[in-house]
């Protein structure tokens, strides 16, 4: 079971498809988001608490508002396929091995603000989809259409020959993201925060953009990447 923690993210929830099982709020807790709360929590007969802040952690106590929500249910890499068909220019995420939770929370935020069709998680080496991924995605976790994948290799040849053309990100690449053109079937790889994309992985792209650095540091943090990258695709298909 994870746990979600404030009162934007716990209303996000439930104005979404998860699977609230019961809610603590804590006492004297008051504003239209906790009426809100309130209200929807009743329309959906999920069980509501007032408990003493003594009885919350002391982030959970800061943020007055807690959620339990059921394990996450993923999606079918196949469903997502189908699904994503619906739009003009489909758009898949993939993330491989992102391990740290604020990353791959801020991410996932990122994902939902341009409405990806469907996000696709690496099985192993991976962070969970836990209470500090959803908190940090502001609640998108519950919006987002995600599916657990084990091979890359495999999903790009399904994902190929279903019309996507698989961009991965890389220093190594010879071109800059804002020299593609978006305005076809996409899929974005990104690689693990500290080693990138894997060696296999680069070399079943059908092509490797990157983002100009021109200060000493080479590399930007992945989330940050994934907001560039992201906005670019969504900058050009308005």
């Amino acid at each position: 079971m994870s746990i979600i923690i404030g009162r934007k993210p716990v209303l996000e929830a439930l104005n979404s498809n998860a699977k609230i099982e019961r809610i603590q709020i804590a006492f004297g807790q008051t504003g239209e988001i906790i009426s809100q709360i309130k209200s929807i929590a009743g329309k959906k007969g999920i069980r509501l608490n007032i408990v003493s802040p003594n009885k919350l952690s002391s982030e959970q106590r800061n943020q007055g508002v807690v959620a339990f929500q059921s394990e996450m249910e993923f999606m079918d890499f196949d469903q997502i396929i189908i699904e994503s068909k619906k739009s003009k220019y489909p758009l898949i995420l993939i993330l491989e091995h992102v391990q740290d939770t604020h990353n791959l929370g801020a991410i996932l935020r990122t994902a939902e603000s341009v409405k990806v069709d469907g996000v696709l998680i690496t099985r192993h080496e991976t962070a969970p989809i836990n209470e500090v991924v959803a908190k940090t995605s502001a609640g998108a976790v519950s919006h987002l259409k995600i599916a657990q994948i084990s091979s890359i290799t495999n999903i790009a040849k399904i994902l190929k020959d279903s019309g996507f053309w698989i961009f991965g990100t890389s220093l190594k690449a010879d071109k800059f993201y804002y020299q593609e053109d978006f305005k076809i079937p996409v899929v974005l790889i990104l690689g693990n925060e500290e080693k990138g994309l894997k060696h296999n992985t680069e070399s079943i792209c059908d092509s490797l953009i990157k983002i100009p650095m021109l200060g000493k540091i080479q590399s930007l943090n992945v989330s940050v990447s994934a907001g560039i990258f992201l906005h670019e695709i969504n900058r050009q298909r308005q």
